[in-house]
């Protein structure tokens, strides 16, 4: 037997169980001509349950209803497979795919040692080799498993990405026909055609035109943005690779991306598309904005909305690294033990469109643990969407620019680079040469003049200060604030209510500080006011600047990047309503805020310091931010992809080539959750029926009995807090405990700034 009868009495069969893994796994690797390898894996990976000791641990269990110690079952497929392998060494580090199946993927220096270990003395597996056997005859063929045609054994971080791929494949099918016995009913859903969604995302698109300009009236705007989609749509023509959209704010830059992606899908046969945002704000809003467009009236959704921080897979602390090279296999369990339910029920990205947040592609890409690499092969054969690319940070930018020329090259990605500050990424190593790039806009300069809609001025000196740009922002009727850190947006917001700390409608605050509903609930509040002509200030972190749809008269940004600050710059004049030189974005250095090189890319800011500022270039002169890319890449890179002297993440990109699965997973956290963790924050003044259902989802992920619908409730209750500060708030009886490093905060909740930094 695999697994245990559960509600429906009856046993999973181990025969059934392994063919149905391998088949499924056979099925999702096939676009990459990996079918034949991901079926024997998946086929073998549960050997191991052949030996009696297993199976008596697990009709013990069943019979008695208590958990039952049963010896790890790894090794026994991860043995078969080498032996399997011998004839193409470079297929050997696949057998860590069996290895890692419910523990991540290992390091293949350790699995190496094992192997080597079990090739001289294979007792504890032939056991279990004997018994399935019996049953699954063909476990004994032996023949090496064919590799995709395209596998040159000498390109390391092309067999990295290829054992990524297949142990995404091997896991997801686990799962899925795991999930598929102790729920009936769990199977992979059939999608909408990709050709049908591109029709719809059209005829709703079309229709939306055409009643904005029957309420509004045609605008020189609304035509400028119809020739750019249009535009777009003829490029969507050409063959599946890289491609660049570079578009000024204003320029319809999500419905645009949106039609390429469904258009170029559509003609050359890809399976999905994936938009991967910086920041949950623009998640929130971008999959909303997507959802009206191909999400049906009736039936079941379309677009699925990924962004959770939450890591229930997680140990408490990094587990390190082991002395020993068969600890993995000895012990199975690596520290810290993941919910069961909350293991199957992980989003795996089966789905035709997928927002989600660049956090959450990375991890994907780059991960080890089981809940994140299953949703990769979902990679393969789609559109990707890199939204607001140049928020990418630099000390990753190596393996994260090598790892996506592996899936355009090999697993069928087109790619698709989005952002109104393009950087120069050509500029950088793994993408020097041999990787065109197209524009989807051939010319985009002529749009940047046409849409400039600010004038930039510049406050440095002794006087300026937080308090001093809060006075004078509070002058104007209504004003933004974009400032460099959570405690200086609260030190502004605290400014203009004064001795009065009592709310105020028209005072508010951003930051991701407070939860993903109230973000969203502050931005709406914050558009209505605008539309409606009212008093309104807004002070807000770095998050407002990508995708927020928020037009004021009159901006202050704090000194930070040139694409930071023409990036709140877009957030000014946005509907081109007034003339640019009556709209003012001040770009000021208050003495007593966060020092951007605290938050920003040291030689970013040295690049930009004598090219950008007052008497020089403004942030929005294409001609010098491309200098300033280029000078700010050559500072960093170094002479090669593994130079250990790079600081563009060369040493990572060293470590693929290695296989050290664990360590380059620890290293491309692009949010380090060394120092700022996610907490579910449950907010006292939301309606009792809202405050019930997310306690409900509280308690179904700390007793262990999750949905996926549990994570999707819970989006909108998370936030962030310092790591440091949350360790306070357990000591202080403000945080508990939920699962892995999840926590819900029960302290107190600021009604406009969430949870507040200490003062």
């Amino acid at each position: 037997m695999a697994h245990s009868p559960g509600h429906q009495k009856t046993w999973h069969w181990y025969e059934d169980h392994a063919r149905g893994t391998g088949d499924l796994a056979r099925r999702f690797a096939e676009p990459w001509g990996g079918g034949d390898l991901a079926y024997r894996l998946g086929r073998d990976h549960d050997t191991g349950k052949g030996a009696c000791a297993w199976q008596e641990g697990l009709i013990k269990e069943a019979t008695t209803g208590r958990k039952t110690s049963r010896p790890p079952h790894n090794a026994a497929g991860t043995f078969l497979f080498a032996q399997a392998a011998g004839p193409f060494p470079a297929l050997l580090p696949c057998a860590g795919v069996i290895e890692g199946h419910h523990t991540g993927l290992s390091a293949w220096s350790e699995v190496r040692l094992r192997l080597k270990a079990l090739m001289a003395d294979s007792s504890e597996v032939d056991e279990a080799i004997q018994q399935v056997a019996a049953v699954m005859p063909e476990i004994l063929d032996g023949s090496c498993p064919t590799a995709p045609h395209w596998l040159d054994p000498r390109d390391k971080t092309a067999v990295e990405m290829l054992v990524r791929m297949t142990y995404s494949a091997v896991v997801d099918a686990d799962r899925l026909d795991t999930a598929a016995h102790f729920r009936p009913g769990t199977h992979i859903q059939p999608h909408v055609q990709i050709a049908e969604l591109w029709e719809r995302y059209e005829a709703h698109r079309q229709k939306a035109l055409t009643e904005r300009q029957r309420s509004k009236g045609a605008s020189w705007l609304d035509e400028l943005r119809e020739n750019v989609y249009q535009e777009a749509l003829e490029t969507a023509t050409g063959k599946p690779g890289v491609y660049r959209l570079h578009l000024p704010t204003g320029a319809g830059k999500t419905f645009t991306g949106g039609g390429f992606a469904l258009r170029h899908a559509s003609l050359h046969g890809l399976r999905r598309v994936i938009v991967a945002v910086p920041f949950t704000s623009i998640t929130e809003q971008n999959a909303a904005e997507y959802r009206s467009l191909l999400d049906p009236e009736q039936g079941p959704p379309v677009v699925l909305e990924h962004h959770s921080a939450v890591n229930i897979e997680a140990p408490q602390q990094r587990t390190p690294q082991s002395t020993s090279p068969s600890t993995n296999m000895r012990h199975g369990q690596k520290q810290g033990r993941p919910n069961r339910w909350a293991k199957l029920t992980t989003e795996n990205w089966d789905a035709p469109f997928i927002v989600t947040t660049t956090v959450r592609l990375i991890e994907t890409i780059f991960g080890n643990t089981p809940g994140a690499t299953r949703r990769l092969h979902r990679l393969a054969n789609s559109v990707i969407i890199l939204d607001e690319v140049q928020a990418l940070p630099d000390r990753l930018l190596t393996p994260i620019l090598s790892g996506l020329r592996e899936l355009v090259e090999h697993y069928g990605v087109t790619l698709v680079l989005s952002s109104a500050t393009q950087p120069e990424l050509a500029a950088l190593n793994p993408w020097r040469s041999g990787l065109p790039q197209r524009d989807i806009i051939a010319d985009p300069a002529p749009l940047f003049e046409q849409l400039r809609r600010v004038r930039y001025e510049w406050q440095t000196g002794p006087d300026v200060t937080l308090a001093s740009i809060a006075t004078e922002a509070a002058e104007h009727h209504q004003a933004l604030v974009v400032v460099n850190g959570t405690k200086d947006a609260s030190q502004v917001h605290r400014t203009w209510l004064g001795t009065n700390r009592d709310e105020n409608p028209g005072v508010l605050h951003l930051s991701t500080r407070m939860t993903g509903g109230h973000r969203r609930e502050t931005i709406q509040a914050t558009k209505q006011r605008l539309d409606e002509g009212l008093d309104t200030l807004l002070v807000s972190t770095s998050l407002i600047e990508a995708g927020v749809n928020l037009d004021f008269p009159r901006g202050y940004r704090a000194r930070s990047t040139p694409e930071s600050e023409q990036q709140a710059a877009g957030r000014v004049n946005r509907e081109g309503k007034r003339p640019a030189k009556d709209s003012v974005m001040t770009v000021f250095a208050p003495r007593d805020g966060l020092n951007p090189e605290m938050v920003y890319n040291t030689c970013a800011i040295a690049a930009a310091s004598h090219r950008f500022g007052d008497g020089l270039a403004a942030p929005d002169n294409l001609d010098v931010l491309r200098s300033y890319y280029q000078h700010r890449y050559r500072l960093q890179a170094g002479q090669h992809s593994k130079d250990p002297n790079g600081a563009t993440g060369e040493v990572i990109e060293a470590l693929r080539a290695k296989l050290h699965y664990p360590e380059v997973a620890h290293r491309m956290r692009i949010i380090d959750n060394e120092h700022s963790v996610a907490v579910v924050a449950i907010r006292p003044h939301l309606e009792e029926e809202t405050r019930q259902a997310a306690q409900k989802a509280v308690d179904q992920l700390r007793h262990g009995l999750p949905m996926p619908t549990t994570y999707r409730t819970l989006q909108e209750h998370m936030a962030s807090t310092p790591r440091r500060e949350l360790e306070q708030a357990i000591n202080a009886d403000h945080a508990i405990e939920i699962t892995g490093d999840l926590y819900q905060w029960v302290g107190p909740y600021h009604p406009q700034r969430g949870i507040e930094p200490p003062t």
